[in-house]
């Protein structure tokens, strides 16, 4: 139940908690948090949400994130070349760059229409080897990427995925059983 009085306090809670993974309780104690405890912090945050939105778009080559019309990634000359990771968001590429040693280039495939499929086709002209899927495990990326290397076929490419399987420090009894199908087929010789 809102408060009469307190519009501008409920209208933060309502603007918090609509945050993806941001329910109702959090957002109320952000909120509180914010205006009550820590305003600097709060006046800081406000800046930097309304800096990175007036500044922040998607690069107009891979389709990541970038402050320039061209990323970083895609401006880095140390990068290898002949191989591009193909993602389902801008955001998976922070996941990557964060916690793995992959040294090639990005593209985000954001919808499978024809001007996305051309765009990927002048990238992978420009001397990529190897495509490299990064998609959620499920039978409708399955479908993706088949549609993809029937479009790409007439290029000397390796299309290969991210593994999958059974996460380190999960018991099998927590492990949903198409994982686990697809560990058992793709075991590897020790």
């Amino acid at each position: 139940m809102k408060k009469r009085g307190l519009e501008k306090f409920n209208n933060l809670v309502d603007a918090l908690s609509s945050l993806p993974t941001v329910g109702k309780k959090s957002a109320i104690r952000y909120a509180y948090h914010m205006v009550l405890n820590d305003s600097f912090s709060a006046l800081k945050l406000a800046h930097s949400i309304e800096d990175a939105v007036a500044s922040i778009k998607k690069c107009t080559i891979c389709g990541g994130l970038s402050e320039d019309e061209i990323c970083d990634i895609c401006l880095d000359d140390i990068r290898d070349e002949r191989k591009l990771c193909v993602v389902e968001s801008a955001k998976d590429i922070f996941v990557i760059e964060e916690n793995v040693g992959y040294d090639g280039r990005y593209f985000v495939l954001e919808n499978l229409d024809q001007q996305q499929i051309e765009k990927l086709k002048s990238i992978v002209c420009s001397g990529i080897q190897e495509l490299i899927f990064a998609f959620t495990p499920s039978l409708a990326s399955d479908g993706i990427i088949l549609f993809i290397e029937d479009k790409l076929k007439e290029y000397e490419l390796s299309f290969t995925k991210i593994a999958q399987g059974v996460p380190t420090g999960v018991s099998l009894e927590n492990v949903d059983m198409l994982s686990l199908s697809k560990a058992l087929t793709g075991r590897v010789r020790i």
